[in-house]
């Protein structure tokens, strides 16, 4: 099967735009990782498409065209009405009025659903790092997310005729917009791996979203070694028993050691291993973004993943030109510590192992009786 050269679709609205200076999502992400690319030689112009900005009736094909508009109206007006903010959850801390609440979501959507319609015609690898917004819901802003583009990106793929989708989500947080959207579906396959008794406090063990949905709830201080004995026990022969015609996968940074607003404890090292075993098991792969909220672990975590996705070889230690993007990055506010030297210097982390605990051994064996 003739495959397509790996693709990165993004934007320079990331660059200019921010959630303000109070979110976490005040830090640079998106903009990080097309620089380091850039800097290593790894996006000539033929390898990155601008993400187009999907029109209101594009984001209809799930989304409640009146939160669309509403969503548009916070935009212009800069200002959340009190019965916006209640009916929609527009203008809250969690998702604030910004100057590209409009555009940066329909911007990141857009881009999902041009890598979905591009690999419905040829197989092929894209990845999309400002895409990944896996709580967003058919009428509300949900947790740092305005637009589901996994959903809409996902019934792309439905539309043009895939009929066999597998989401692996390998964000701290579960992915709770996106198992509404396909529960009962029996053409989705979700699998979701995610910090126990963390918001949105959904996706436990026994949860299997009308059959289609394994979701593994994991303990603090998850660690490298943990997240092998997971690819191997469930994610691999789960995806592999389903012969998906496509695989989606949500590379939130979250789970990073580094991350404020997690307690996981993996490697960069972890999501590419993953990456790499699920990457021949079919031929169209779709990679996200997602969460992720130290600026460094983000941004070295998604280059590294286009390197993988793009058949570079990983340096051991990072050019002058790629340090210099990390060094120019800041928390954007508060008093967290910037990072240590190897942080500016390195693309990949040391392998963080340890031992597979008990509780870990105990959930993969009762879902394997699934």
């Amino acid at each position: 099967m003739v495959k397509a050269s790996p693709l990165f679709i993004g934007s320079d609205i990331y660059r200019r735009s921010s959630y303000g200076p109070g979110h976490p999502l005040r830090v640079a992400r998106v903009s990080t990782v097309m620089d380091m690319a850039r800097a290593l030689g790894w996006l000539p112009a033929d390898r990155f498409r601008t993400s187009p900005r999907a029109k209101p009736a594009a984001l209809w094909l799930w989304h409640d065209p009146a939160y669309v508009a509403a969503l548009e109206l916070a935009e212009a007006a800069g200002a959340a009405s009190p019965e916006m903010q209640s009916r929609f959850n527009l203008g809250t801390l969690s998702n604030p009025v910004f100057p590209e609440v409009f555009r940066r979501p329909a911007t990141g959507a857009g881009g999902v659903m041009l890598a979905a319609e591009l690999l419905a015609t040829t197989p092929g690898a894209i990845h999309v790092p400002g895409g990944g917004t896996h709580h967003g819901l058919p009428g509300r802003a949900n947790g740092f997310c305005y637009l589901n583009d996994v959903v809409l990106g996902i019934k792309v793929l439905q539309r043009a005729g895939l009929r066999r989708i597998v989401y692996v989500d390998l964000d701290a947080h579960h992915c709770d917009g996106v198992e509404l959207a396909f529960a009962g579906d029996p053409q989705v396959r979700m699998i979701s791996v995610h910090e126990e008794g963390r918001w949105p406090f959904s996706g436990g063990l026994d949860d299997s979203a009308g059959g289609c949905a394994f979701n593994l709830p994991v303990p603090r201080g998850y660690n490298d070694t943990e997240a092998r004995a997971v690819l191997e026990g469930l994610i691999l022969p789960r995806v592999a028993e389903f012969r998906p015609e496509v695989i989606v996968l949500q590379c939130g940074a979250d789970s990073l050691t580094e991350d404020p607003l997690s307690r996981l404890s993996l490697s960069n090292r972890a999501y590419l291993e993953a990456l790499r075993a699920l990457m021949p098991l079919c031929p169209r792969f779709l990679v996200l973004g997602g969460g992720g909220y130290n600026p460094w672990s983000v941004g070295r975590l998604w280059t590294a993943v286009w390197g993988v996705l793009s058949g570079q070889e990983l340096p051991d230690r990072l050019p002058d030109t790629a340090s210099a993007v990390l060094r120019g990055l800041g928390w954007g506010g508060g008093g967290r510590p910037a990072p240590d030297e190897t942080m500016l210097t390195t693309l990949l982390d040391p392998p963080r192992e340890g031992p597979v605990r008990a509780e870990i051994r105990d959930r993969l064996a009762r879902l394997a009786r699934r």
